[in-house]
């Protein structure tokens, strides 16, 4: 790392947006619905944030603030495949990444660090500055804590917990419910900018940055009520209470303008690193196709006892969490410790399988002799053979809603990446088109959430969407930069999120070392900064 020049640069303020669309921004930004926003865009930087091919969903965050591939810091989702087993894991019990963030290299070069509700990090207690995780966040592995820990007390006793939950996923929703989940969104968004202006208020150089984890909760929940030409959309609530996506991105915009008046000269950024639009894809389908295809083994027929119990799941999880959660203190059920969890026993048996990714882009795991305990495939020719099979058939997949492919396409990991973990990773990431929207069972009557496709080789395939989500990932973001020495104007070209945090180190003049990313000189003032372009991991095509 490279310690400061005597100029001082000035400090930063990165407010992160978290799943928020870029599209969205940019109209809102231009008819004024968005002034905070629409003023930064006239005087800074602005374009777009190129995210993770294949990996835009789970490890967005962690790329950022590592400024590394998955590849090299192997966190991919929430649940994994625990290397040498078919055991599945929560990456969260060995402190969610192997890679350091990007903020210990500014702490090392002398400057104060503020560091706020980034999602996915454990708390960084081995080193120096202010760091607090999960007061809000769509994504709690940790619960709410700081360094020091009076920051997060000092939150509680002024504005207390955030208004929503940190898990947002619900189904059956009501009108009120929905009223209730944008009051305490916009609630949380006015009250994130109050604490983080108390923090601003007290001297500060070098890097605060926080994330606004309100915008991915609306998204995912509420598309359906802002995208009119969604199949669940509701005109009629829409009338009565406002688009819900845009009420949660007007307190958002508001609460940034309150901290940017604390901001005395600072340089700001607000970014999002993945955006969000309509559900979409058939995840629940990839199971089905895979086993038409002969890859995949079915699983034996459940028993009558099994067949019920499954039902019975699937209506307790329809539930709502208040009604789960007063059912189970009128039984005096226990939370329980969740089981270890495994892949299936007929997975362990087939040439492949899928494995957790999100859903815009599925996961298929190749059960690899060598690599896997049971491995079957052999590798080189086989397995080369077998996903190019693979690929050939899912790209043959015909959407009976559009009369146009599924599947958009059928990457190979190792193609995109390198790094000591890509073996920890899905090896063909499977993208959905999403040329149409996917309705799901719990909102709107259940319109299109049927998903029917076919192919020569799998014949007719069709299952029901159940999942209660009507908003999904896109990989592309969005970032603004107004400060001293940032000349205004369109950026030219996207920005990778792997460049966020060298960029912003190079703002104060600090060298990311070892990053997949490097510095994007648009973005950077008008000065000399002693950094370098940083040696490429990523794979080209």
């Amino acid at each position: 790392m490279t310690s400061p020049s005597t100029d001082v640069p000035a400090p930063i303020i990165a407010l992160g947006i978290d799943a928020a669309n870029p599209d969205l921004i940019r109209g809102w930004a231009d008819d004024g619905t968005l002034p905070v926003l629409r003023s930064l865009m006239q005087r800074g930087r602005y374009g777009t944030v190129r995210g993770l091919d294949g990996f835009f969903v789970g490890s967005t965050w962690p790329s950022f603030y590592t400024a590394r591939t998955p590849a090299r810091h192997g966190f991919h989702y929430t649940v994994q495949l625990r290397r040498g087993s078919y055991d599945l894991f929560n990456p969260a019990d060995r402190g969610v990444v192997s890679q350091p963030p990007f903020w210990r290299a500014l702490q090392e070069a002398g400057f104060a660090t503020t560091i706020l509700d980034v999602p996915l990090v454990a708390l960084d207690m081995a080193r120096g500055g202010t760091h607090l995780i999960e007061w809000g966040g769509h994504d709690a592995l940790y619960g709410l804590a700081s360094t020091p820990p009076e920051l997060a007390l000092d939150i509680l006793a002024h504005e207390g917990r955030h208004p929503q939950p940190p898990n947002c996923d619900a189904v059956h929703r009501d009108a009120d419910s929905y009223r209730a989940l944008v009051d305490a969104l916009e609630s949380g968004a006015a009250a994130r900018g109050a604490w983080t202006r108390r923090l601003l208020s007290r001297a500060h150089q070098g890097l605060l940055l926080n994330v606004f984890s309100e915008a991915h909760c609306i998204g995912h929940q509420a598309w359906h009520l802002h995208d009119t030409s969604h199949p669940a959309h509701d005109p009629a609530w829409v009338a009565a209470h406002g688009d819900p996506v845009r009420r949660v991105y007007r307190a958002i915009d508001a609460a940034i303008g309150d901290i940017i008046a604390e901001a005395n000269g600072a340089t700001i950024v607000v970014f999002s690193c993945h955006g969000m639009g309509y559900w979409y894809g058939a995840h629940f389908l990839l199971r089905d196709i895979l086993v038409r295809l002969g890859v995949t083994r079915p699983d034996p027929e459940p028993s009558r006892g099994a067949r019920a119990a499954s039902l019975a799941r699937r209506g307790w999880r329809t539930l709502p969490a208040s009604v789960r959660g007063a059912a189970r203190r009128l039984l005096r059920e226990p939370e329980q410790a969740p089981a270890k969890q495994r892949v299936r026993a007929s997975d362990a048996a087939s040439r492949c399988f899928p494995i957790g990714n999100g859903l815009a882009v599925s996961g298929v795991r190749i059960n690899l002799r060598g690599r896997e305990p049971d491995g079957i495939v052999e590798p080189g020719a086989e397995r080369d053979a077998l996903e190019s099979l693979i690929e050939r058939e899912l790209l043959a997949v015909i959407d009976d809603r559009t009369g146009a492919p599924l599947v958009r396409s059928v990457r190979r990991t190792r193609d995109l990446y390198d790094g000591e973990f890509v073996d920890d990773l899905p090896d063909l990431l499977i993208e959905w088109s999403d040329a149409t929207p996917t309705g799901s069972t719990t909102v709107g009557g259940g319109a299109s959430a049927t998903v029917r496709a076919h192919s020569p080789r799998i014949g007719t395939v069709e299952r029901r969407n159940d999942y209660g989500r009507t908003g999904e990932h896109r990989r592309d973001g969005i970032i603004i930069a107004a400060g001293p020495g940032i000349a205004p104007g369109p950026l030219l070209e996207p920005v990778s999120v792997l460049d966020l945090a060298p960029t912003l180190c190079a703002m104060l003049g600090v060298t990311l070392e070892h990053a997949d990313g490097r510095p994007a000189p648009a973005l950077l003032p008008d000065v000399e900064f002693p950094g370098t372009r940083s040696t490429i991991i990523r794979k080209r095509e």
